[in-house]
């Protein structure tokens, strides 16, 4: 029900524009988050069914009573739970409403859903295998959790190329992120880590650069990368932001993504899924080539000729929020605060318990 809640109070920031591609984004994202939530509750439900010899659903007690559930029955909640609460994550192939939605969305409101809200059904996720690990069903829950994750990696490896909008672009960079958490969920041990790192990193990571593309479409008017060349030489800032945000996003040293991604990588070989890493490893160098073209063209260049902004200046307003927001992800590269570092290890334990 909470979920739900914020997909009720989130869709009217949608369509702020109050356009008609935006209502249709809007509309799509309460109709399909609505239906997955839905399923999540059906699987609930069967969670309950599942419950031999006791009628609570409080945590303590399922975890208490593991070893009574129904095996049937609890696999058959897990495979509702990770669709419903996939397709609020934004796993594939359940992801069809977070492209346009982050589109379309003011770019602050995109930063929001893209580095809070998708945040949200993956603590719902975790709760799930939670229980599974305690009923001894964690094998079943880890392997179909990492199979998502390797399929929205692969999905946004194939929309990323090419890709025409660059807020599209961002969003599709969601979906592999997302992937890359229910990877390192499903693989365990040191992935376990490496997720809520990277769930840390990817939110202040995705949060700048939506700004950054906001900046960009009041500089330039349009979403159209094609239609952008040249910042570095016109909007230095903007286009230096971009350039770090790109770097970052793609899992480069020394930004935080790059020591997330490889302590998920780890946990990966630890648990010898060599063929799990070598796809691993294939979509994250597939989506880095193609996002190098992408913004490297836009950042690089001359502006090109009727498409040259207004020489207006950047706002200092406009910068800092993502320049500040890059400085926290470079500095996460190098040091992780003790409370962080701590909260990460006691939730890694509470799952492999």
């Amino acid at each position: 029900m909470a979920i739900e809640a914020t997909t009720l109070a989130s869709a009217p920031l949608i369509n702020q524009q109050r356009t008609r591609q935006g209502l249709e984004a809007t509309w799509k994202y309460l109709m399909i988050c609505s239906v997955g939530i839905a399923l999540a509750l059906l699987g609930t439900f069967f969670l309950a069914t599942s419950v031999i010899g006791f009628r609570t659903l409080l945590l303590r007690d399922l975890l208490n009573h593991a070893t009574g559930f129904s095996v049937p029955w609890l696999k058959l909640s897990v495979i509702f739970s990770l669709v419903g609460y996939g397709t609020k994550m934004g796993l594939a192939p359940m992801h069809t409403w977070l492209p346009d939605a982050h589109s379309e969305a003011p770019s602050p409101i995109s930063a929001l859903l893209s580095g809070a809200l998708l945040n949200c059904a993956f603590l719902g996720i975790l709760r799930i295998g939670q229980v599974c690990n305690a009923a001894g069903q964690g094998s079943f829950f880890g392997s179909t959790l990492a199979l998502l994750g390797l399929i929205s990696m692969a999905v946004a490896a194939v929309f990323i190329s090419g890709q025409s909008d660059y807020k599209r672009m961002l969003a599709y960079s969601s979906v592999e992120h997302m992937g890359i958490l229910a990877i390192g969920v499903g693989v365990g041990g040191v992935g376990l880590y490496g997720s809520f790192f990277h769930m840390v990193n990817h939110a202040f990571t995705k949060g700048m650069l939506f700004m950054t593309a906001g900046n960009l479409y009041r500089y330039y008017h349009t979403k159209r990368s094609r239609d952008i060349t040249g910042v570095l030489r016109t909007y230095p800032w903007t286009g230096g932001l971009l350039t770090v945000g790109f770097l970052a996003i793609t899992g480069m040293p020394p930004f935080g993504t790059f020591f997330s991604e490889i302590q998920i990588l780890s946990g990966i070989l630890d648990q010898k899924y060599y063929w799990t890493a070598f796809f691993y490893l294939l979509f994250l160098a597939l989506i880095f080539v193609s996002m190098a073209a992408i913004v490297l063209r836009m950042v690089q260049g001359m502006p090109r000729q009727g498409c040259t902004p207004k020489k207006n200046g950047e706002s200092i307003l406009a910068v800092a929020p993502p320049l500040l927001l890059a400085l926290v992800i470079l500095a996460l590269g190098f040091y992780v605060p003790p409370f962080l570092d701590g909260a990460f290890k006691e939730a890694s334990q509470l799952l492999r318990s």
